[in-house]
């Protein structure tokens, strides 16, 4: 079974699959190979309320890093291509009790376990290559 994970901040991007990457205050015993489902809320829901899973992506790559060291590459790969490095660690800090941009971040990029890479290296949805 596929370990949840909350994606509430950016739900849009994950369902128009433009975010590879997130970045977590913890999650240190995730590896590569970890399957996720990720969901709009996991914690902190009503009891009644549904869990809405988003989609499940397979971990390739997990590691420690300082928040203030993200690339604009990387602020992409989140899902925030209009963002900066230096507005994203101002969004991150502020949505995370405590962080502040000298914290140390763990880094986690996935793949989307429902999109498969045809020949010239697009990817498509399994849905769209089903129809």
């Amino acid at each position: 079974m596929a370990r949840l994970m909350s994606i509430s901040l950016t739900e849009d991007a994950v369902r128009e699959r433009r975010k590879f990457v997130t970045r977590r205050a913890g999650r240190l015993f995730l590896q590569p190979g970890t399957r996720l489902t990720l969901c709009r809320k996991v914690m902190g829901r009503r009891k009644g309320d549904p869990l809405v899973k988003i989609v499940d992506v397979e971990v390739l790559d997990v590691r420690r890093e300082r928040l203030d060291l993200i690339t604009e590459d990387d602020v992409h790969l989140e899902g925030f291509p209009d963002m900066t490095p230096a507005g994203f660690v101002e969004f991150f800090c502020r949505t995370h009790t405590g962080c502040t941009p000298d914290s140390l971040v763990t880094r986690i990029r996935w793949r989307y376990l429902d999109t498969i890479s045809t020949p010239d290296n697009h990817t498509t949805t399994l849905r769209e290559e089903t129809r």
